[in-house]
């Protein structure tokens, strides 16, 4: 068995991952399942920080996911990933998704996405991963547009904390006036 190395560059472990669109991944619109793309964009994520890590890998967390155009039935997706920034224990994942119609030959961007994995040993506890080679001016810009996206998910997560409701009062209920929602109040809710 190798040691493992200290730093990986980037294109160790980046993944491609194609596959065709069948009937039986559509909905009633004849459009993929978002929740077929999105388990297709963990599988590939899971392989790009595996390879990279060297280790199991656990999804920890999903940057946005925008659906930007339709997949159709018939249609091949390739989901690309690569490592963009790794922490000591977790790597980030960037996923570019693109389909293509085979006919015409035409390709949609449908999706970006980045995933946080988690590096796991074989008792299930976090793992050190290796660093990061980067070795282009663009791997550079995707690795600290990461570690910003990493600070500002931390100050929302803050943020988020703040708004939490502890008891609805007379007060709260008057920051309802002109939504879209009434108040009936019932002995048997709890809130």
């Amino acid at each position: 068995m190798q040691p493992k190395p200290d730093f990986l560059p980037v294109k160790y472990s980046q993944t491609i991952l194609t596959e065709l669109m069948i009937p039986s991944y559509a909905n009633f619109g004849g459009k993929i399942h978002g929740g077929v793309l999105l388990s297709l964009m963990d599988k590939v994520a899971y392989v790009c920080a595996a390879k990279h890590a060297g280790n199991y890998c656990v999804t920890a967390s999903i940057d946005g996911v925008d659906f930007l155009a339709p997949v159709e039935v018939g249609e091949m997706v390739s989901l690309k990933a690569s490592v963009v920034y790794v922490g000591r224990t977790s790597l980030v994942v960037g996923i570019r998704v693109e389909s293509e119609n085979i006919k015409t030959r035409e390709i949609k961007h449908t999706n970006t996405s980045y995933f946080t994995m988690v590096a796991k040993d074989e008792t299930g506890k976090p793992v050190e991963v290796p660093g990061l080679t980067l070795e282009t001016r663009e791997q550079v810009r995707r690795f600290i547009e990461a570690r910003r996206r990493k600070d500002a998910k931390a100050e929302y997560k803050q943020n988020c904390a703040k708004i939490k409701v502890p008891v609805v009062d007379e007060r709260m209920l008057e920051t309802l006036k002109g939504e879209r929602c009434r108040y009936e109040k019932k002995s048997s809710i709890i809130l």
